[in-house]
């Protein structure tokens, strides 16, 4: 089976479009030659900083030819409807349709359509143009002279060849012609721009990396990921170092290079008094380097980091190098200066004394001061919720009242959530706005604040996705609920919820850390009434807390089957009211251990058939007495259900009120046998009006048992 090798080559493309450019590349000429008649048995992409490539593997030289019959109206139809089939079927006259009979629709109109197979050569010739004239990057430019005329080509950035070679191993390879813009498809490509810019003549893709390869161009990016870190993590253990490592911007390093060469630069020992996420960001962000640290230690940085040059300098990269120190030197004396600015005075104290009044901060400690210039300024939080110091004000007040539930000393909840967002004054954060609440700790335990206030400026905001860690700290706990809280009832008050896949306040990521830090750190509290008091800071919010408590409950579905919980279970146990997300938990835990056991499936089979013939009867008007009547049994089965029913939800009920949910599930299990005794041994549809009815009775009170902990028919099984 034939063999398709296609590149497109043009100068840089930028790191974080490649991956995704290649992908797309490839869904687009496999679906369309699949769309052709075309089959393959194999595609996979590839990508450099200047290159995309694609080799698709097994590809059939032919489409086969297709055969098809297309029916139309009957002989009798009207003109109009004549004309559409026509259309459809792509004949220009009703002469060259057949006419078929039907003995009890009689004569219709049939079209017989022969379409011969195309060579795949031809379909490729066709496919490719359309692809890279609609290729949907999320940038794109025109170039040179025929950049003037209306219609022409867009790309990344400027296309400089293209390779296209089809056939079979066995021979000798084709070009599949075509031409786009003044680029004309071939076989000729070009290895790297400064070790071997000459032209290289290819066949098919064995050959084709083999090539580059030797011209200083290694094709696969993720071989490039794997030199770059084995080389990286190699240079720094030569020099007594650990590498950090960092996944995302390995992956953008290797987006910058074709032949990938490590180096080390260094920068002066003095910097490394700057916190070292500070360093990382620095040296990240403005040269895409990676940091290093002292073998065995945790924390602290070294003054060496690693670079990725694409070239194979004759002096073996120590200019390289060097240029590199330069310029992290420069951006770590900017981060210096940050760093010292937020620990000094600001230059506005003497109008920050109403705001410090306010927060009662003390304007001689510098995050004090970060935080009255934030209410100070009235920098906007959002347009219809107000400024940052109002919602400071609102997340206090809120973080008081959750302090009891939580567990947290009251003083040190205030004193935390005054300072939680006093960072966004800093300096440091200003440059890099990721490093948010982890400079608030920082700069809270350089003026001496409690290490729990210190540890709630960095841990309010998490957890920040559903791998990262939850705050256990009470203090952290209390400003954290309370943040999150404030943010989904103010948007819920004005009513800017999420809606489909859109949510641009990341409000299910709210809710989601709510539902967390309440569940992993196994804190009972009733939502509803922490929502009173949250939408009362929002004028016509209050009439949100059953949609916004309906939202949480689909928070909590989310999280409990990420947990392996069973979804009908989790139904079974919510209510519309349900508040408590601790509770629900528990009962979901409970009601799948008491399931788990062949006597819960046994009851649960008799509950719900219970509860199915009940429900049939009230559905038909069928009379069900208001009470059972012990005079009314006839059976012994029904006397022992009785007694089983009264025992099962005295119980049940007397374990709920004391909240222990697996003593409420294991109280029902009492009733397996006498369900199971009266549906062997008792007709609930007995001929006497008063006897059914009673019968029925009996079964409600089963349901009215059960209900207490689930409500069964909504458990599959």
């Amino acid at each position: 089976m034939p063999d398709l090798l296609l590149e497109l080559r043009s100068e840089e493309i930028p790191a974080r479009m490649q991956r995704k450019a290649a992908g797309d590349l490839r869904k687009m000429l496999t679906d369309g030659l699949v769309e052709a008649g075309l089959t393959y048995e194999a595609a996979r992409e590839y990508w450099t900083p200047r290159r995309l490539a694609l080799d698709i593997r097994g590809l059939t030289a032919r489409s086969k030819d297709i055969r098809e019959e297309i029916k139309g109206p009957s002989t009798t139809a009207p003109e109009q409807a004549v004309q559409g089939f026509l259309r459809k079927a792509g004949l220009s006259s009703i002469a060259e349709a057949h006419v078929h009979s039907d003995p009890k629709k009689g004569d219709f109109y049939v079209a017989h359509i022969s379409k011969p197979g195309r060579a795949a050569e031809e379909i490729i010739a066709e496919l490719v143009p359309g692809i890279i004239k609609s290729f949907p990057w999320p940038k794109s430019m025109r170039w040179g002279p025929a950049s003037a005329r209306p219609g022409s080509l867009r790309w990344v950035r400027p296309l400089q060849s293209i390779v296209c070679t089809f056939g079979p191993e066995t021979e000798e390879p084709v070009v599949v012609d075509f031409e786009i813009d003044g680029v004309r498809s071939g076989n000729i490509t070009f290895g790297h721009r400064f070790h071997a810019p000459g032209p290289i003549t290819v066949r098919r893709f064995d050959d084709y990396v083999a090539k580059l390869e030797a011209a200083k161009v290694v094709l696969d990016a993720d071989r490039r990921k794997e030199i770059i870190l084995a080389d990286a993590r190699n240079i720094a253990f030569a020099n007594g170092l650990d590498l950090v490592e960092d996944e995302v911007l390995l992956e953008e390093v290797s987006g910058l290079v074709e032949w990938p060469v490590v180096l080390m630069g260094e920068f002066e020992q003095d910097f490394l008094t700057i916190p070292a996420e500070v360093i990382r960001l620095t040296i990240r962000a403005n040269q895409k380097c990676f940091v290093t640290r002292p073998h065995g230690v945790v924390e602290d940085l070294s003054n060496r980091f690693i670079l990725v040059a694409n070239i194979e300098a004759k002096d073996g990269g120590m200019e390289i190098a060097y240029g590199n120190g330069k310029v992290v030197r420069a951006r770590l004396s900017d981060a210096l200066y940050f760093w010292k600015t937020d620990q000094g005075d600001l230059p506005d104290l003497d109008q920050l004394q109403e705001s410090a009044a306010k927060f009662e901060l003390d304007l001689k400690k510098p995050l004090d001061q970060r935080m009255a210039r934030l209410d100070h300024l009235n920098v906007t939080f959002h347009a219809k919720l107000g400024t940052q110091g109002e919602r400071v004000e609102r997340i206090k007040k809120l973080a008081e009242e959750l302090a009891p539930f939580v567990g947290a000393d009251a003083a040190l909840v205030t004193r935390a959530a005054v300072l939680a967002k006093a960072d966004l004054q800093t300096e440091v954060v200003g440059e890099f706005p990721e490093l948010q609440g982890a400079m608030g700790r920082k700069y809270a335990l350089l003026q001496g604040e409690h290490p729990s206030v210190a540890a709630a400026a960095e841990d309010h905001y998490k957890p920040q996705g559903p791998s990262d860690r939850v705050p256990t700290d009470p203090v952290s706990v209390a400003v954290g609920l309370a943040d999150k809280l404030d943010t989904l009832t103010g948007f819920w008050a004005i009513d800017e919820k999420p809606t489909g896949s859109k949510d641009p306040f990341a409000l299910r990521r709210a809710a989601l850390g709510v539902v967390r830090i309440l569940v992993e750190n196994r804190i009972r509290l009733g939502l509803t009434s922490i929502f009173a008091k949250a939408f009362a800071n929002f004028p016509g919010g209050a009439g949100q807390t059953s949609d916004l408590l309906a939202f949480f409950h689909d928070r909590l579905k989310v999280y409990l089957r990420d947990q392996g919980a069973r979804y009908d279970l989790i139904d079974a146990v919510i209510t519309p009211q349900s508040d408590d997300l601790l509770q629900i938990v528990r009962r979901v835990e409970a009601l799948g251990s008491l399931l788990d056991t062949e006597g819960g499936k046994n009851l649960l089979a008799g509950t719900k058939r219970a509860a199915n013939i009940l429900a049939a009867e009230e559905k038909k008007k069928t009379l069900v007495a208001e009470a059972v009547e012990p005079a009314l049994f006839r059976e012994n089965a029904e006397k022992k259900l009785f007694a089983a029913v009264n025992q099962a939800e005295k119980e049940a009920g007397q374990a709920i009120q004391n909240e222990d949910f697996s003593a409420a599930m294991l109280s029902l299990s009492v009733l397996r046998e006498p369900v199971d005794s009266f549906f062997e041994g008792v007709l609930v549809n007995d001929e006497d009006q008063a006897v059914r009815a009673n019968r029925l009775a009996l079964l409600a009170r089963i349901r009215a048992a059960t209900d207490q902990v689930a409500d069964f028919s909504k458990i599959v099984g």
